[in-house]
């Protein structure tokens, strides 16, 4: 097959690229249904060929996505069908597209970015909000109505800054009372909590605007948040939204993400990316070498996709979990010098396999520091740092319980 030349601006036809759009990957086929669907449409919009491919959970794998495309194009762009630049946008999808380099030769393989901040997002989600606005019967320009923004949430910190940075753009020049952001899951400030703080504000309505790209498992449970906190204030209208699902301004994204990456013009935040910097609380996760390792080891634990409904996602667990309250009372008590002794105690022992976080409040003031260890219901009240080392040398290490620091065992 002939290979032909880049034009003036150094990109190529486009009878002589094409795209592969990659998703995560779902145990639910209609979530992988979903990237297929936005592939067919970036395809009728953009003119070339695209093709949709998943990082795991969902076949095809981005090798074999690649492979596929190989023989008929000599460049493809790869764009991630992600809403923040996490660890597979910054590790996983850059590491397969290296190794795509290597084992195609004569092949143009492009890295776009993720979705990230745009202006159609925002729009879209200015849509979404004013639609709950509709379903409740009120009117931002009339009542006072606060927007929730909720996210999954993640370990990058320069991604959860992103959440409150569409929040800041989505509170601009609109008639909301207030825009806050949350999460869902695994960082703060968690959606119940941020419910809770603006009820306090007593608004007529408030709107959660679920920021997902499908109709999953996280955004139910957004739902189900948004309803149990409207039946537990009757004073407050509240409901949850539609994810962005298949909007076509996803499309008008996706084309941008198209274009900067086959034109040599993609930008991704470095100054505030964990991978490249030095943060308080993810020094372990500094340097490039770390990184890809990371996304080594993650691309080898999905290595075996023969069968992915046999073993739909096989990442292991950490067998324990240990929480530290990090509320104000513990906070003062010297929770955040546990937190990070308990950290580095894990870090230096080679026996325990445990994940060690913060928690916003163990129920347990005046009692602090807690330490909760899971899933063996095992909590330790009072720890200083030096109690640390010993949590995780006899409990983490051993399976033997520090007695004389339990507070209570569920």
């Amino acid at each position: 097959m002939s290979r032909t030349t880049t034009g003036a601006d150094g990109t190529r036809p486009f009878d002589d690229e094409a795209v592969l759009l990659v998703g995560h990957g779902s145990r639910r086929e209609k979530s992988n249904e979903q990237v297929r669907n936005l592939a067919v449409g970036l395809e009728e919009r953009l003119g070339v060929p695209v093709d949709a491919g998943f990082l795991e959970l969902a076949e095809p794998a981005i090798p074999e996505a690649i492979a596929g495309l190989a023989g008929a194009v000599s460049a493809v762009t790869v764009v991630p069908l992600s809403l923040f630049a996490a660890s597979h946008v910054k590790n996983d999808v850059p590491l397969a597209v290296q190794q795509a380099r290597a084992e195609h030769d004569g092949l143009t393989v492009n890295n776009g970015a993720h979705l990230g901040i745009h202006p159609a997002i925002v729009d879209l989600l200015d849509d979404r909000a004013a639609a709950i606005e509709a379903e409740l019967g009120v009117d931002r320009e009339a009542d006072d109505v606060v927007a929730v923004v909720c996210a999954r949430g993640s370990s990058d910190p320069d991604a959860n800054g992103d959440v409150h940075k569409l929040a800041r753009l989505l509170d601009e020049g609109r008639a909301f009372s207030r825009v806050e952001a949350s999460f869902i899951g695994v960082t703060e400030p968690l959606l119940d909590e941020s419910l809770h703080t603006v009820a306090k504000r007593r608004p007529d309505a408030v709107v959660v605007v679920p920021y997902m790209l499908g109709d999953g498992v996280l955004t139910q449970r957004i739902r189900d948040h948004a309803d149990e906190f409207d039946e537990e204030y009757p004073y407050v209208d509240a409901a949850a939204g539609d994810p962005l699902g298949t909007d076509s301004r996803l499309l008008d994204v996706l084309g941008d993400r198209w274009q900067e990456a086959r034109s040599g013009s993609v930008e991704m935040s470095c100054d505030t990316c964990k991978y490249k910097v030095e943060l308080d609380g993810y020094e372990e996760d500094v340097g490039g070498a770390r990184a890809m390792l990371r996304a080594l080891t993650h691309q080898e634990t999905h290595a075996d996709r023969e069968d992915v409904d046999d073993d739909p996602h096989t990442h292991d667990a950490p067998e324990k979990h240990v929480a530290v309250c990090t509320n104000q009372t513990c906070a003062a008590d010297g929770a955040p010098a546990v937190l990070e002794s308990l950290r580095q105690a894990v870090r230096d022992s080679e026996e325990c396999d445990a994940r060690v976080t913060r928690s916003s409040c163990l129920g347990r003031c005046g009692e602090g520091p807690m330490v909760a260890v899971y899933p063996d219901g095992v909590w330790y009240g009072g720890a200083d740092e030096d109690d640390a080392d010993r949590i995780v040398s006899s409990h983490l290490d051993r399976d033997r319980i520090v007695s004389d620091l339990v507070d209570q065992t569920l």
